[in-house]
């Protein structure tokens, strides 16, 4: 694809970066018909193509609008385009580019800046977020049955290993797994103890993916250099990888030597902190585990982080398998489920048709249990599920 860069783009670093994604791009429209937006909409320009042509636009110098921002806004970053591109495209980087771009372009309403500025104060905190969640769920007996879906019940982490093997890793706590599911983290440790392995818990607040999928550039830094600084005492002591269970958290972790990769102080520590990430499957699927399925039937749905930023398909379904677990056919296990973070706030509608529509899928073969891998997918499958949506991980446990 040609491109003629605007002059005030031409000599900064987002601009070039924009400029060589835009040539990689051959128009093929392969993507389209891996887009989730595009599927339910059938608007090109509610496609990565589409997208690609705006803000191709927008580094050339054409007035951005509302309508851009709109088409751009409806974009999950599900990442399933660059998938199924031949020629490799990284769309999300020119998204997130894209994005920033316009943000800085084109006004927002005051309801819309509220929503977003809410999102970033409340969602990246722990303790905020679980403020709100028990005031819910105290109101949740008064609730109609169709609210009361959107409060999980407070559930316990069961018991912590002490550490007491050689081998030791290191698994950080998000910001709203803690309160929503806090026992993932802990059968994960539980599953590692049994095996040799030491799980060191670490709470060092949220990893920057909400501020950074809401291009707020410099809270995304910050949490980013915060989460650093708490890590880096246990790589320093020789930690021997750092498990994230939410597999979306893991996609942006693996990001941050990309995203402080000109920042002098801290892009040593960021690559270093990507290359030690490691998804809990990467750790599990080389453990002697035993046949603990007894032949239970599951559903599996893996989210886009897992399949097209961590690029690990079927690495989660050969652990269930070969654990005993009988792994159910299901449809469309490509297509987003929806969630995508913030989105299912922001885009309640499209949210809601692309969760109704996995959830079709994934019942379809009358599974006892729905599995997945991110705490996003979890939760936003489960407000509509008739089957319990659980994190693969507590399926050890429930045997």
């Amino acid at each position: 694809m040609q491109t003629w860069l605007g002059p005030e783009f031409i000599k900064t670093s987002e601009g070039r970066e924009a400029d060589a994604i835009l040539r990689s791009c051959v128009h093929c429209g392969f993507c389209n018909s891996a887009c989730p937006t595009y599927t339910l909409l059938g608007n090109e320009l509610d496609g990565p193509r589409g997208r690609i042509y705006q803000i191709k636009s927008l580094f050339e110098g054409k007035a951005v609008t509302r309508q851009t921002q709109l088409h751009l806004d409806r974009c999950l970053t599900c990442r399933a385009c660059e998938t199924a591109c031949p020629s490799g495209v990284q769309y999300a980087k020119l998204a997130d580019i894209g994005r920033a771009e316009i943000e800085k372009r084109v006004p927002r309403s005051l309801p819309q800046r509220l929503a977003r500025s809410a999102l970033c104060w409340l969602v990246p905190s722990t303790g905020r977020f679980g403020l709100i969640l028990k005031l819910a769920r105290a109101a949740r007996p008064l609730m109609p049955s169709a609210l009361k879906r959107y409060v999980p019940v407070a559930k316990s982490p069961g018991i912590w290993p002490q550490a007491r093997h050689a081998r030791r890793m290191l698994i950080p706590a998000g910001c709203v797994q803690p309160v929503l599911e806090p026992g993932i983290d802990s059968a994960l440790a539980r599953l590692l103890d049994q095996h040799g392995i030491s799980a060191i818990p670490l709470y060092p607040g949220c990893c920057g993916a909400v501020s950074h999928h809401l291009s707020a550039s410099q809270q995304t830094r910050t949490r980013i250099k915060t989460a650093i600084d708490a890590l880096w005492p246990h790589i320093e002591a020789g930690i021997e990888a750092i498990i994230i269970t939410a597999s979306g958290c893991g996609a942006m972790l693996r990001e941050y030597g990309y995203l402080l990769r000109e920042d002098p102080s801290y892009s040593v520590k960021a690559a270093r902190v990507a290359a030690l990430c490691r998804d809990p499957v990467e750790i599990v699927e080389s453990l002697p585990l035993g046949i603990v399925g007894k032949g239970r039937r599951v559903a599996f749905h893996p989210p886009c982080s897992l399949l097209n930023a961590l690029k690990l398909e079927g690495r989660v379904e050969a652990v269930l398998q070969r654990a005993g677990f009988e792994l159910l056919p299901v449809n469309e296990t490509a297509l987003c489920c929806g969630s995508a973070g913030t989105y299912s706030i922001l885009q309640p509608k499209l949210a809601r048709e692309l969760r109704d529509r996995k959830l079709r899928h994934l019942q379809l073969p009358r599974p006892e249990v729905i599995a997945t891998a991110n705490i996003g997918c979890l939760t936003h499958l489960n407000t509509a599920s008739e089957i319990p949506v659980v994190h693969w991980l507590s399926l050890f446990e429930a045997g």
